[in-house]
């Protein structure tokens, strides 16, 4: 079994007409989260449960709007509890986007694959697409496959088939709005497989069609939360840093006057233990990483050598190239270079 979940604030007719698509071929059961879409919208709600009624499932109500993060989340504890031989849940939109033939087409490839992740994905190169909608998604996808490490064609898609033990990993990931969809991308990111199935692209025209994803706050919560995720990189290699630079002070001090190669000496030591912190740092908090220790601690010590001797090798022949510029300026661009390329490297190959 695979309920098909529905969160709806001010829905129209368009849910409705979803609704009897799914009656006619008797896809079901079908939970519906009214997100605090108040008495205007009371009737639709009602003619909602009539079909539900026969599809089973139910109709829930959030008194107040508290955003699709929190309405998926309430309908994920619903299904757990209600349905302890559901699978999972496929999620759907109610503003007409979702065919059901698409619901299907999704719902059978989670029956096939239950412990991946599985969106049902659009295109964005019609010319009835929006044009919001296809730079904000092009740009989202970089972005997000930067950060991530896993490509996804369609970071928005609403259509997606969630296993059962993602739901319940999900209900404690924060995001009670519409950035709770990229939340649950990262989240999957390395522990989910993560498959795409082509959709059909559906909007009622460039202008007019409707949505209550606000493309300036909206975009600024996912944004937040992708930036959010490279600072922890940021925070992890900063403090490495200065970590290595008290380290080598604190080791020179010691060893001066005691071996004619204390800096080498120092250098060492200091880069060896800051080295474990940066590691420790990003196998537990930036990447949150799964592997085991041993494979990512031997990959991340083979990146820091091949990081090393290319910045070693780059600013040699920058600063041949470039004769007049002086060498602190070099070694800046060329780390700043390797650093972001380090970033990508370790959230694909390390951890």
């Amino acid at each position: 079994m695979t309920p098909i979940v529905i969160p709806a604030y001010e829905p129209d007719e368009r849910l409705l007409q979803l609704l009897e698509t799914l009656k006619a071929g008797s896809r079901g059961p079908v939970v519906i989260v009214d997100d605090g879409s108040g008495a205007d919208y009371k009737d639709i709600f009602e003619r909602a449960g009539a079909y539900v009624d026969v599809l089973g499932g139910a109709v829930l109500t959030h008194e107040v709007n508290r955003g699709k993060g929190r309405a998926l989340k309430t309908a994920f504890a619903f299904i757990l509890k209600k349905y302890p031989e559901a699978i999972g849940c496929v999620t759907a939109d109610s503003d007409g986007q979702h065919t059901a033939e698409c619901i299907e087409k999704v719902s059978k490839t989670l029956e096939e694959h239950p412990d991946s992740l599985v969106l049902g994905v659009r295109r964005f190169d019609g010319e009835d697409v929006p044009w919001r909608s296809r730079m904000g998604n092009g740009i989202t996808e970089r972005v997000f496959a930067y950060v991530a490490g896993v490509h996804v064609t369609d970071t928005q898609t609403g259509l997606r088939g969630i296993p059962r033990t993602f739901m319940k990993e999900l209900l404690d990931v924060p995001g009670e709005r519409f950035e709770f969809e990229t939340q649950m991308l990262l989240e999957s990111a390395g522990n989910y497989p993560i498959i795409e199935v082509p959709i059909r692209t559906i909007y009622d025209s460039k202008e007019n069609h409707q949505t209550h994803f606000n493309t300036l706050t909206d975009s600024v919560k996912i944004y937040r939360i992708l930036g959010k995720k490279f600072m922890k990189y940021v925070f992890s290699s900063f403090s490495s840093c200065v970590l290595d630079l008290v380290l080598f002070t604190i080791f020179c001090g010691m060893f001066k006057g005691r071996t004619g190669n204390y800096i080498a000496v120092s250098t060492v030591l200091a880069r060896v233990i800051s080295a474990t912190c940066n590691y420790a740092l990003n196998y537990k908090v930036v990447f949150e990483s799964r592997k085991k220790v041993h494979t990512s601690g031997v990959r991340y010590l083979i990146l820091a050598l091949i990081q090393m001797g290319l910045s070693a090798l780059l600013v040699t022949g920058g600063c041949g190239l470039l004769p007049t510029v002086p060498e602190v300026a070099v070694k800046v661009v060329v780390d700043g270079v390797l650093f972001f390329i380090s970033y990508a490297v370790q959230q694909r190959y390390v951890f």
